[in-house]
């Protein structure tokens, strides 16, 4: 079986993304390396699940189309109101919500971090029997609303 360990970004600034990753998607510190340059962070499935390297103002923008990493996804939870609490929590942060989209499969939020990477914050649909049903693969992705009503 193989599966994600962890992703590992360079960042301009390490506390800005710190606070990001820590507020938006709920990883928390587990150390520091690299003098300081570098943090270790985990949502609690492993020893840590991203590492940030600190790189300063040098380092270039992303920008448009480029080959490379799209976005990095993090499952927050396991229903739409889990999905809904982590959207107030990203807006009450401060972050700009580039995105909302209903995969079938799954539900999403879409974010840039401090960097610009994008990143996905969802919920997998639990209704959706992936393992032995592939019919949602064609499916549209559709519009999310993430209104306490629904």
């Amino acid at each position: 079986m193989s599966e994600l360990g962890h992703v590992v970004f360079y960042v301009r600034d390490l506390e800005a993304s710190v606070r990001f990753y820590n507020l938006a998607v709920g990883l928390n510190v587990i150390g520091r390396i690299f003098n300081g340059r570098g943090a270790l962070l985990t949502g609690g499935r492993t020893h840590h699940e991203l590492l940030l390297i600190q790189v300063g103002d040098a380092a270039g923008p992303l920008q448009g189309k480029r080959i490379g990493l799209y976005h990095t996804g993090w499952k927050v939870g396991d229903d739409l109101s889990t999905l809904r609490d982590v959207h107030r929590r990203v807006l009450d942060a401060g972050f700009e919500i580039e995105g909302l989209a209903d995969h079938t499969i799954s539900q999403s939020i879409y974010l840039k971090d401090p960097d610009g990477n994008e990143v996905e914050l969802y919920v997998d649909d639990r209704d959706v029997d992936w393992r032995h049903d592939r019919a949602w693969i064609n499916e549209p992705v559709k519009p999310l609303a993430l209104s306490a009503q629904e």
